[in-house]
């Protein structure tokens, strides 16, 4: 235990740039003499894109546990600020797009909550025909943003009132381990990896990760820091909280039959129960709180779910195509912790 917790909490390596945009990010980050990217180059890279996306987890980050030998006053760096801002209404504009076509909250929530009869995803083809190496290779990708699993939602608490505000932070303190420091989420992530043989270094395993989880992770962050678009963090959580307890039971199965270790299964386990809980709470307090007081907030709800739902599906399909023909999913090898 005492070595999960060290892995957590130690600040991660920058990772390797994936083009122009994020290798001057990165460069200012460790205090180099180049020159920060300008607006035209945003503007050439694919919102969905790996530069563009590695670009905005690199300023997010800052934001999260920072990295190792980056200043923590580069946090609030006006440029690098400036730079975020672009590569933010890149991706945003490219999200609202191709979710111009969504339904109204109530039914999206409605669609989501309707388990499809020999659907498709990552935990079905799991369940379905997964073997321990895809596992691991889900996991490793996973820790990217579940080794901070509620962070991001924490931003949208004091932009809150009165229902799904108190909606909101109960859901927070089971995620948090109800004040337990070994029942938090995340150290939960940290056992399951441990379990799997993986490193549960904190943000060991970003290099590996492609544009697909990037984006997934990116967008909480995107949603998170932003006030205005408080509505649309709500719509993200909503469908996170509505949609686990089916692919956590599914997941907790696939653990049992794979071998992966008991910790592993208990964070699935854990998962089951405690988000068939969180997804009344979510749909009937949280985002019917939010619209209570804010009812022109239905068309920014509405978006953060279609929205979540697109990147999420985008990496479903990145990982069973690559698994489907018996290829590796990751951008570099998931090295075992030992």
């Amino acid at each position: 235990m005492t070595v999960i917790h060290h892995a957590v909490a130690t600040r991660p390596e920058l990772p390797e740039a994936r083009g122009e945009v994020s290798r001057g990010i990165r460069d200012r980050l460790l205090g180099g003499p180049g020159r920060l990217p300008r607006e035209s180059d945003v503007a050439r890279a694919s919102p969905y894109g790996e530069d563009l996306q590695l670009a905005l987890h690199l300023c997010y980050e800052l934001h999260y546990q920072g990295f190792a030998r980056v200043p923590d006053t580069l946090e609030w760096d006006p440029d690098l600020l400036r730079v975020r801002a672009l590569a933010e209404h890149r991706f945003e504009s490219a999200l609202r797009h191709d979710c111009r076509h969504r339904p109204d909250v109530e039914e999206a929530l409605a669609d989501v909550l309707v388990e499809p009869v020999g659907g498709t995803g990552v935990s079905r083809f799991l369940l379905a025909r997964g073997q321990l190496w895809q596992v691991r290779e889900y996991a490793a990708l996973r820790s990217v943003h579940q080794l901070r699993e509620a962070d991001p939602h924490l931003w949208v608490v004091p932009r809150l009132r009165g229902r799904a505000k108190a909606a909101m932070v109960a859901i927070e303190y089971d995620e948090y381990g109800c004040g337990r420091a070994e029942r938090m989420h995340a150290r939960l992530y940290a056992d399951l990896m441990a379990d799997l043989g993986l490193d549960p270094s904190y943000g060991r395993y970003v290099d590996a990760a492609g544009a697909e989880l990037l984006a997934a992770s990116n967008v909480m962050s995107l949603f998170g820091l932003h006030r205005r678009l408080r509505g649309a963090l709500v719509g993200h959580f909503a469908l996170l909280e509505t949609t686990s307890p089916p692919a956590a039971a599914r997941l907790a199965e696939v653990m049992r039959r794979t071998g992966a270790g008991p910790a592993a299964e208990r964070y699935f386990d854990e998962h089951v129960e405690a988000d068939a809980v969180h997804e009344q709470l979510v749909r009937r307090e949280v985002v019917a709180g939010l619209l209570d007081d804010e009812p022109e907030l239905a068309p920014d709800v509405a978006f953060g779910i279609a929205a979540t739902r697109l990147v999420e599906e985008r990496l479903g399909e990145r990982l069973t195509e690559a698994w489907s023909r018996g290829a590796s999913a990751l951008r570099t090898p998931a090295a075992p912790s030992h």
